[in-house]
């Protein structure tokens, strides 16, 4: 059996164009991932096919030129910027006797190294187990083996037969600890739209300055950082909104073109603040020149999850690194806003922002004047209890003047509780 090597820091990295577009990738993407993961690339391989070799994903003659630049370069680890099949992956292995990963892999290993609370590091076991279950058969044929030696002879299960057995329980075991957490991360979601308490929550493509933004806007200390998948593990911050109240900021995985799978099935619960936001702000680094490709891979993962019908304010980010621009805001023919410029490195345009995101949400709620007489006291203790009061005075016959704000739901409820009695309070 050929030696497994341990990936090591020096990579060759392998970029092939096919003419088909939707199997393209960027080369410049995986040289940020590869920078990404610590790894220093040395040299690159690139070339054109119309379709993947079925031996080596590259034609004979590219793969023998790999194999001669992990000789020139001293490279621990090939590095393709595809998808390989297991029997891919070991052929090339054999070819260039290093250690080769793919894009997916690739991809695997640096939410491993990113991962920090117990649910991340559980969803990105969960994503690496689904990955390897499937390369357990043609990557690994000396495993077909029956195990031999004393007690271990005669009819039985065979080494790959058990690695198989033991992924199956690992899996299983990693989808019921995560279907509790899954349940706690639900309750919290019930308890949050019991108290109409609004959520944002933050998607964009990797890298586009989701966690800069969360922490200008929440004055926390998320790590962020000029890299892909700085961020992992969803956190979720309250701030507050005029005219709205209190709301709830979620930071959440960015996305990639061509996320693997696995990795969406397994942060399901993560994507799920996603899905049940009132509001997303899709973040784009308007800086990047294929700031239009990156919109359109989100919004294809939002319709992979189902929160592509959820409102959306575009945030394009970064303005400091385009000459000229300036914070402003885009709005749509009925005057709601649509887009905001702003920078959230140097805080330029954040107002702007917090502005915007009142407008949108406000149109959830309803600004009453209400002159309650002395015997609507428990009305009155009602309104206080929902923290809907703006203002108050008292008035000459000993009743009160109160300004309240609240959700449209929670005024409906209000409606449906107190009958024609409320109408009765409305001061014109």
């Amino acid at each position: 059996m050929f030696d497994r090597y341990e990936a090591g820091e020096r990579a060759i990295l392998v970029h092939i164009d096919f003419r088909e577009e939707g199997e393209r990738e960027d080369l410049v993407e995986l040289e940020m991932l590869v920078s990404s993961a610590g790894v220093q690339s040395v040299a690159t391989v690139v070339g054109s096919r119309t379709s993947p070799h079925p031996k080596y994903f590259v034609g004979s003659g590219k793969a023998d030129e790999i194999a001669e630049h992990v000789k020139l370069f001293e490279a621990d680890v090939v590095i393709f910027n595809h998808a390989l099949s297991p029997a891919q992956e070991r052929n090339i292995e054999k070819l260039c006797q290093c250690r080769v990963l793919d894009r997916t892999t690739l991809i695997l290993d640096i939410f491993a190294q990113r991962a920090r609370t117990h649910e991340g590091k559980l969803q990105v076991e969960l994503a690496q187990l689904r990955h390897l279950s499937t390369r357990l058969i043609r990557g690994w044929t000396h495993l077909e083996r029956q195990k031999g030696g004393i007690g271990l002879r005669g009819p039985g299960e065979t080494q790959l037969e058990t690695d198989r057995r033991l992924l199956r329980d690992r899996i299983k075991a990693i989808l019921r600890r995560l279907e509790k957490v899954a349940k706690q991360r639900e309750q919290g979601r019930r308890a949050r739209q019991r108290n109409e308490v609004p959520t944002i929550s933050l998607v964009g493509y990797t890298n586009a300055g989701k966690s800069t933004l969360f922490n200008r806007l929440t004055h926390a200390e998320v790590y962020a950082a000029d890299q892909l998948f700085a961020t992992l593990d969803p956190t979720l911050r309250r701030i507050k909104l005029d005219d709205v109240g209190n709301a709830v900021l979620a930071d959440t995985v960015g996305f990639i073109r061509h996320l693997p799978h696995d990795l969406v099935a397994a942060f399901k619960a993560t994507l799920e603040e996603t899905r049940e936001a009132d509001i997303l702000l899709h973040v784009v680094d308007c800086a990047d020149e294929r700031s239009h490709e990156n919109i359109a891979e989100v919004q294809s993962v939002l319709t992979e999850i189902d929160a592509d019908e959820v409102p959306q304010l575009v945030v394009m980010n970064k303005i400091d690194s385009v000459e000229g621009a300036e914070p402003r805001v885009v709005y749509d023919d009925e005057g709601m806003p649509t887009h905001v410029y702003l920078s959230a490195m140097d805080g330029r345009g954040i107002e702007l922002l917090f502005q915007a995101l009142t407008q949108r949400l406000a149109s959830t709620m309803v600004h009453k004047h209400l002159a309650l007489p002395p015997s609507a006291g428990k009305f009155r203790s009602t309104l206080y209890q929902l923290d809907c009061v703006e203002h108050e005075q008292f008035d000459d016959a000993g009743g009160w003047q109160l300004e309240v704000r609240l959700a449209k739901v929670e005024w409906q409820r209000l409606l449906k509780q107190e009958g024609d009695l409320i109408e009765t309070f409305i001061a014109s």
